[in-house]
């Protein structure tokens, strides 16, 4: 189960959070990150989240099909409680407890998504992985370089996403395949719409970080690293409806 949780922690994680040296985070001898640092260090973080779920995903699909069937409910409730803990929490936590939280969020991610083995070919999920790389990192280039104000589009882009998260549970009951087809263009629309708007978000933090103290700074790169991570695996998953071959 993959979601984006983009709305979280803006109130404190906002750029208007950093726009003083007079923040809840300041230090007498301020640690400086320049933007293309926390962006590394943003990508870097996701880039390993990614791994791991991968890795969990074979080894759940390998290892323990029959076990991963039975606790998939479990897996899902546990994904809930660590994205919101880290998304909502993350003010009052530690550094390594809030990579801790990802990580282990990312391996419980990968292993409910263990269960795309079943329904299609291990090359399409493959190719799609890849096809998916190549447009988030489009996204993630876009969001970087671009001179435009993206602040106006994060509104426009959580409004689709709770649109998309009712349409999903209204056809829960109906099962419209055309509304299925809707969601599913929307919603990649939306997330390729999301990673550059986080990347950018990403940039503009970065210029308000310099009198902030280094745990902080950890922090706020795993929470971005969260919200790309979401980013990639929705439009992953989105692709996957187009391109995946469902096994016979």
């Amino acid at each position: 189960m993959s979601f984006n949780q983009d709305d979280f922690g803006q109130g404190f994680y906002s750029n208007e959070a950093y726009s003083t040296p007079q923040g809840p985070f300041v230090m007498d001898n301020p640690f400086v990150k320049s933007e293309n640092s926390i962006l590394t260090k943003v990508f870097w973080l996701m880039t390993m989240g990614l791994g791991i779920s991968a890795i969990a995903a074979m080894g759940g699909y390998y290892l323990f099909p029959d076990l991963i069937s039975r606790i998939y409910l479990v897996l899902v409730i546990v994904e809930l409680i660590l994205v919101f803990a880290l998304s909502l929490g993350l003010k009052k936590m530690s550094p390594i407890t809030a990579k801790i939280c990802f990580f282990a969020y990312a391996i419980v991610n990968g292993l409910t998504l263990s269960s795309l083995f079943y329904y299609y070919t291990q090359g399409s999920i493959y190719s799609t992985f890849f096809i998916a790389g190549a447009v988030f990192g489009a996204a993630a280039i876009y969001g970087k370089v671009t001179k435009k104000n993206l602040n106006s589009m994060g509104t426009y882009l959580l409004m689709g996403l709770v649109g998309i998260i009712i349409a999903s549970i209204v056809n829960i009951f109906i099962q419209n395949s055309w509304l299925n087809f809707g969601i599913t263009i929307i919603g990649l629309i939306v997330f390729i719409g999301l990673t550059a708007y986080d990347v950018y978000r990403v940039k503009n933090v970065s210029d308000s970080l310099e009198y902030q103290e280094t745990d902080s700074i950890e922090k706020i790169s795993t929470y971005f690293a969260l919200q790309l991570y979401l980013d990639f695996i929705n439009i992953f998953l989105k692709l996957l409806q187009f391109t995946g071959k469902r096994r016979n």
